[in-house]
């Protein structure tokens, strides 16, 4: 099956390639899907009854750490993985996406850096609680990369400051 259109999800867009969900900023622009390979999809259940889904891709153009690391991020983000939800062992991930140890170590590494799991000797690697202040940041990030689309989109066109405000308002007040 032949790449299909995108698909609204928690995490956002995914599109349906050869019979898999497969998100949207893991392929490269423009989409060549006969050059795309995809290692895996893994999907666990963790601890706390969450799931942790990972799909890793070698011709993205990210690095295959950063892929997992966003990965388990948004899903922090998002709720699907909860304080306290134990991840798979660093050498679990790596055998189950078939990828070094190296990897997925860098990958825990760097979300244990950011403050989003912690590592508990002899016993794994766990979720720390949600820090709202680093949440609120995410989103405020999420929102500057709309509206800079948005505006991009209306310098293209000529379209005022004043409308684009306007505008906003009209959404604000909607919601």
């Amino acid at each position: 099956m032949r790449g299909g259109g995108l698909f609204p999800a928690v995490n956002g867009l995914f599109r349906l390639w050869r019979g898999f969900f497969v998100p949207e900023n893991i392929f490269p622009n423009p989409i060549d899907n006969d050059a795309l390979i995809v290692y895996t999809v893994y999907s666990v259940n963790v601890s706390g009854g969450g799931i942790l889904k990972i799909i890793v891709s070698n011709r993205s153009g990210v690095p295959i750490y950063e892929q997992i690391k966003e990965q388990v991020k948004t899903a922090i983000f998002s709720g699907e993985l909860k304080e306290d939800d134990l991840l798979p062992s660093i050498r679990q991930l790596a055998r189950d996406l078939k990828i070094s140890v190296i990897t997925t170590t860098r990958a825990y590494s760097d979300l244990e850096q950011e403050g989003f799991i912690a590592t508990v000797q002899g016993k794994g690697c766990f979720v720390l609680p949600r820090n709202t202040e680093l949440a609120r940041e995410n989103a405020l990030h999420k929102m500057e990369d709309g509206l800079s689309t948005a505006i991009a989109a209306a310098k293209a066109e000529n379209i005022a400051k004043e409308e684009i405000i306007e505008r906003f308002n009209l959404l604000w007040e909607d919601e």
